[in-house]
């Protein structure tokens, strides 16, 4: 950093305020506070290079970070803080969404894979709850239930084609909630040490919040320019 530098950190949809240092005042300043005080004690600053560490992430860390460097944006960063979820193959798993009750207006999907792919939704405006059995070659039908109180989603009879990303949306919005799930085989088709060691690693890892970074460059918004690291620590730098 230059002697008259300001660089800030601003985080979602509102662009705020999260973190700043101000060489000229010699000053740097992290803001607790701001978001219902979801970044409370888990920023920090580095006072040579600008760069932001997030310590003990949660789901809720989840969304874009821009770095201004002297009121010019420079760059936007997607954090995506996932929940990893681990199960048997042959076995089910639940993904719960944060809801405890679904309103009147509510319009819920579950999405899956780099795709995207829609595969289960409840629209309580019309009173009606679909699951998507055909796509992606048939390989969730007769799979899926959905909860109508909360929209939680469970995934019966799991194989290996179920792993993967999932993402939840309310009314148009993704939730923070992403959950990446792991389908491992019984121990009595393991191959070999070295994946027995792994599925251990796998169930110990069941809940645990494992951190996804896209960079992106807005000053080229070349797709090349773009920029992906994926920590499997409580913290992350950016």
């Amino acid at each position: 950093m230059k002697d008259d530098d300001v660089i800030q950190w601003r985080f979602g949809d509102e662009n705020t305020l999260i973190a700043e240092i101000n060489k000229r005042a010699d000053r740097i300043t992290v803001y607790d506070d701001v978001l219902d005080g979801r970044f409370r004690d888990r920023l920090k600053l580095d006072n040579q290079t600008g760069s932001l560490t997030i310590t003990n992430t949660r789901t809720d860390h989840t969304g874009d970070y821009y770095l201004e460097i002297n009121s010019e944006i420079r760059e936007r960063f997607r954090v995506i803080v996932f929940v990893l979820e681990s199960v048997m193959k042959g076995d089910s798993v639940s993904l719960n969404s944060p809801l405890t009750e679904m309103k009147d207006d509510d319009v819920i999907q579950w999405w899956f894979g780099d795709e995207n792919t829609v595969i289960a939704e409840i629209n309580v405006t019309v009173d009606r709850i679909t699951v998507y059995d055909d796509v992606l070659d048939g390989r969730f039908r007769d799979r899926l239930k959905l909860d109508n109180q909360t929209g939680s989603l469970t995934i019966t009879n799991t194989t290996t084609e179920h792993a993967g990303l999932y993402y939840l949306m309310f009314s148009g919005r993704f939730s923070s909630k992403v959950f990446r799930v792991s389908v491992y085989d019984s121990e009595n088709n393991c191959c070999g040490p070295t994946e027995a060691v792994i599925r251990l690693v796998l169930s110990a890892l069941v809940g645990v919040a494992t951190v996804i970074i896209v960079v992106y460059d807005i000053r080229s918004r070349r797709a090349e320019g773009d920029q992906a690291h994926i920590h499997t620590s409580g913290s992350i730098e950016i």
